[in-house]
């Protein structure tokens, strides 16, 4: 009888052993060609990326908390770490990898997670489907100016990715539906390419490749506060942005397999990933949500297609380089292509015009940001400030203040909520010259102050109105309500 732990790992691990390891296997190919642009990037050698990314998916399948979830070095990492590269050297982006990495644990420790809640569906959205634009734009240059013999592999390689499956499900052929698309993709076009003789760029062309395994070693800089000066800015950029595109990667990651994850242990997890591919020459990195996308589309469910992603580039990138370098580029551009196919979310296209005007327009300003950027961070950002200004411009339209004469009293009812984006209206909706001298009384059992503005709002209608002889009753204050007030109100209310 299996006992429940080992039923447990073998859940959380591998749910199905062949299907982990293939769907690993695809995103390897997928990472390729980003990891060694991301490396030219950030002005490093290719071996810097692809070493970072076999460290990186290597710790984070055992301390992540996200099952089939794939980190590697990234993009939106080497942007930020290029302007440290050039001005101080390699070292240095090894040392701010050392100290992002520790502040990115801390961040998890502190479970600080939990401020990604605050990232609406809109910019989710508009993050995956920037992120599918940008995936594809950057297979442009390899297209810009191919001959016929490119373009033919291409549509090729396409044809074979998404007309296999279909195939071997009319068919009955289980073995085009057990092995990824994406994998046959790379075999037939390498062997049809040197078959024929075509002379198309390969892996080999991309950048030198490492020739021996990583090596433990601690940043070459010296221990002192000059050295935090330095590193110090650079390192809490690498560390947010990294945060930021991990939580969201595993966002959708959950979303697509309808199983949740805790993403103060994910923020711990890539820290420490952060910190071993420090130590071992390698680049920061962060998840990957179009390789993540393909993992999961391929049968990837548990931690085991993390951990063979990153030991399966190893073993293409050092033992089997001969081959691997004449790997045609335009095999790993169609598996690209599929990838920004699959991570874009078609469904937004058709909810465009039917989901609220304010919705919309968050996603739309999350794409034209991120693409207008080449920054994911940047982009969630414009996103998520904007998701706050319509919140709080939606709520503040909820304010509703009625008058009513009855017995010599002049009664306003207040309902909605008071904070800073309605305090203005709230003051306005009282006709102080109407009341003078009467009898008044404010009812707010309806109404919720928020902040110190409303408090300051609500004292200002008050000062007003007994400025003008009236004599003010305020009923109906909640008990969270009246507490702000007692702490900052002037005493008029």
């Amino acid at each position: 009888m299996t006992s429940p732990l080992l039923t447990r790992l073998r859940a959380e691990w591998a749910p199905s052993i062949p299907r982990e390891l293939l769907a690993g296997a695809v995103a390897t190919f997928a990472l390729i060609p980003e990891v060694i642009a991301f490396s030219f990037v950030a002005g490093v050698d290719p071996s810097v990326g692809l070493f970072a990314s076999f460290v990186i998916s290597l710790v984070i399948a055992f301390t992540g908390s996200r099952p089939a979830m794939v980190s590697a070095a990234a993009g939106s990492v080497a942007l930020v770490a290029a302007p440290l590269v050039q001005s101080h050297g390699l070292q240095y982006l090894f040392a701010a990898g050392l100290l992002a990495g520790a502040v990115q644990v801390l961040f998890g420790l502190l479970r600080l997670g939990v401020l990604m809640r605050f990232v609406s569906s809109s910019v989710r959205t508009g993050f995956v489907n920037a992120l599918a634009i940008l995936i594809f734009s950057a297979q442009l240059p390899h297209l810009a100016g191919a001959g016929i013999a490119t373009w033919a592999l291409l549509a090729l390689g396409l044809a074979l990715i998404y007309g296999l499956p279909r195939l071997g499900a009319l068919l009955g052929w289980r073995a085009l539906t057990a092995i990824p698309s994406p994998l046959i993709c790379v075999v037939v076009l390498s062997v049809l390419s040197s078959a024929l003789g075509l002379a198309l760029p390969t892996v080999a062309d991309l950048g030198q490749l490492p020739d021996a395994l990583p090596v433990w070693g601690l940043p070459a800089v010296p221990a002192s506060l000059e050295t935090l000066r330095i590193v110090l800015l650079p390192a809490l950029a690498i560390a947010m942005v990294g945060l930021l595109e991990s939580v969201l990667t595993a966002a959708v990651v959950d979303e697509l397999t309808d199983t949740p994850s805790d993403k103060n242990r994910e923020c711990v997890g890539l820290g420490v990933a952060n910190i071993a591919a420090s130590c071992f020459g390698g680049i920061a990195g962060c998840g990957m949500v179009g390789q993540a996308v393909g993992n999961v589309k391929y049968g990837g469910r548990g931690r085991l297609s993390t951990l063979f992603a990153g030991v399966f580039l190893l073993v293409l990138m050092v033992a089997l380089k001969p081959w691997v370098s004449q790997v045609p580029v335009i095999a790993l551009v169609s598996i690209m292509v599929m990838v920004s196919a699959e991570t874009f979310d078609w469904t937004s296209l058709r909810t465009l015009v039917r989901h609220p005007h304010l919705s919309s327009a968050v996603m739309l300003a999350t794409v034209v940001a991120t693409l207008a950027s080449h920054n994911l961070a940047a982009g969630v950002a414009v996103g998520v400030l904007l998701s706050g200004v319509f919140f709080a411009f939606k709520v503040s339209r909820m304010l509703d203040v009625r008058c009513e004469d009855r017995g010599g009293t002049r009664t306003w009812r207040v309902s909605g909520q008071v904070f800073f984006a309605s305090a203005d209206a709230f003051i306005e909706a009282f006709d102080v010259l109407g009341a003078e001298r009467r009898n008044v009384r404010i009812d707010v059992s309806h109404a919720h102050f928020w902040d110190v503005t409303a408090v300051a709002a609500l004292d200002k209608v008050v000062q007003r109105l007994r400025h003008h002889g009236c004599t003010v009753e305020v009923v109906g204050l909640n008990a969270a309500s009246a507490v702000l007030i007692d702490r900052l109100g002037s005493g008029a209310a």
